[in-house]
């Protein structure tokens, strides 16, 4: 395959622009002005008319298996409006996706901060009113707290002083926080592999229509009772049967140093392709702000609750040390300073007593952050994985739960590019969807869809700077710079087609931009 594209905007980064490109074997040939006509007269020719062409979008952290997941679920998300609204809708999907034996109700993405009239957490008796003979799970948005019905808690079974490490339970309620929702997903039928495969495939689609070609995906978190191994040998079976249009990178989510140990033993760290790799060790440090989980050094605001991390730290650095010790990369979930403190600690820790120049350490979303803590991150090396699109809800919620002092350094992702911190963007879908040109939008702006905002606006992208996050930042993140995220000559001609140029879209108008077509290796998805 051999093709010419010309006549276009042809982002290459650092907002810099170029009119044509030559594809040849799945990557990028030469990459220049619309003389390039002159030197390949034979190759198949593509008249882009001017379109914008970007590198194709790398959402950097997400739960793409998750997603699958929850395409197969009640979509709470789209009926957060009130407490009635989300009810009603796990009814009308009961009603038309009848259960067998032994199946749960399922639905994720309620808000409780968006319920109009009774803006509380759902609770038991709620879900009773849905059914009290079919098991129904609802979990919020972000994924750190479940409520289930009577029947679910008779299946459960749990004793009414049950304590659980990183995690808490509230049995009048139904309410399941952080850690102790392992207690309901080990009850929860487990799929099988061809299933798994099933969910990997539509949630691929979705993406590929997004132009979204590369994901680094928190995975083996979905269904504890599968191994890692299994979701590995799903994703590289759809490699082989050519139906895995996204290039996976793999962040290995593990709870206990057996676990991890287990996995390395395994040798399934050393294996990988251009399709599926294994990318770093991804620890789970606290639960989210809009939960009240994550781990503050003040408390919430009117509140005497903290929130929690879901490690001991003696128990995190083990983990990390491990980890470190044996040559692997480590990013670990961190959105409230006090897991920050300590995740920050097990780092410094590791790499003192065994020295690694290119280490690429990770915080996943660092939100939450003081500014000695964006000091510290820039001196020990670590990248950020942020999720600007957090913004579009956290701007109304921010204000009302952190403290003044920490409001004014938290979000702070472009101090960090400033003090030389590589930040890649991403969604965490499905907390939120995986829609980047969204995520472009609120970095650039800083500025909810409804108009809330601008919170810090001096912490807004440029758009240069956005796009970057999105694609080559991510490919940095995992090592793969040399390979993908631009658009120039020997790498992956990976690249999104689309109907208008960011650069010059009024910036309340980027999430607007349609995806005209999205390329994986110079295949057209």
């Amino acid at each position: 395959m051999k093709k010419l594209y010309y006549n276009g905007a042809v982002y290459v980064g650092g907002g810099e622009l170029a009119e044509a490109f030559v594809v040849e074997n799945g990557r990028f040939g030469p990459v220049g002005g619309n003389s390039l006509l002159e030197s390949y007269p034979a190759y198949e020719k593509t008249d882009l008319q001017g379109a914008f062409v970007c590198p194709g979008f790398n959402d950097s952290h997400m739960h793409l298996l998750g997603y699958g997941l929850i395409l197969r679920q009640a979509p709470l998300h789209a009926h957060t409006e009130s407490l009635a609204d989300m009810l009603d809708c796990l009814r009308t999907f009961l009603a038309r996706n009848p259960l067998s034996a032994g199946q749960w109700l399922i639905g994720r993405g309620f808000n409780q901060d968006y319920f109009k009239g009774a803006a509380r957490l759902p609770s038991r008796s709620d879900l009773d009113g849905v059914s009290r003979e079919i098991p129904i799970l609802i979990t919020r948005v972000c994924g750190h707290m479940g409520v289930v019905n009577s029947k679910a808690l008779e299946i459960l079974d749990i004793a009414e002083n049950t304590a659980v490490s990183g995690g808490a339970v509230d049995l009048e309620e139904g309410r399941f926080y952080d850690n102790a929702l392992e207690l309901v997903k080990a009850k929860l039928p487990q799929p099988s592999k061809g299933e798994i495969k099933e969910m990997i495939v539509s949630a691929v689609k979705e993406l590929n229509r997004r132009g979204v070609t590369s994901v680094q995906t928190d995975d083996y978190c979905v269904f504890k009772k599968i191994a890692p191994a299994v979701i590995n040998e799903a994703y590289r079976e759809l490699e082989r049967e050519g139906a895995l249009t996204v290039r996976i990178c793999e962040q290995c989510n593990f709870t206990t140093l057996e676990e991890l140990k287990s996995f390395v033993d395994s040798g399934e760290v050393r294996k990988g392709s251009e399709l599926f790799r294994i990318g770093p060790v991804k620890l789970l440090g606290d639960g989210s702000l809009g939960s009240r989980t994550a781990h503050l050094t003040k408390p919430y605001k009117g509140s005497s609750e903290y929130g929690f991390s879901l490690f001991a730290p003696e128990r995190l650095q083990e983990m990390i040390s491990y980890a470190h010790r044996s040559g692997l990369q480590v990013i670990v979930h961190a959105i409230g300073d006090k897991c920050l403190d300590e995740v920050l600690e097990a780092f410094e820790k590791a790499l003192k007593e065994l020295p690694r120049p290119d280490h690429r350490y990770g915080i996943v979303h660092c939100q939450v952050t003081r500014e000695d803590q964006l000091d510290r991150i820039a001196r020990l090396g670590l990248r950020v994985y942020a999720q600007s699109v957090f913004l579009d809800y956290d701007n109304h919620i921010a204000e009302k739960l952190l403290d003044p002092e920490l409001l004014k350094t938290s979000y702070s992702w472009k101090t960090l590019l400033e003090k030389g911190v590589s930040v890649s963007n991403g969604s965490d879908c499905p907390v939120e969807e995986p829609d980047c040109l969204k995520g472009i939008q609120l970095a650039v702006t800083r500025t909810s869809l409804d108009g809330t905002g601008p919170y810090l606006p001096s912490e807004a992208f440029t758009v240069a700077e956005a796009l970057d996050s999105f694609t080559f930042r991510g490919a940095e993140a995992s090592f793969e710079e040399k390979v993908k995220g631009r658009i120039k000559e020997g790498q992956l001609a990976d690249f999104v087609i689309l109907d208008k140029d960011p650069f010059k879209a009024a910036p309340e108008d980027i999430r607007k931009i349609k995806v005209v077509a999205a390329y994986l290796g110079g295949r057209k998805l």
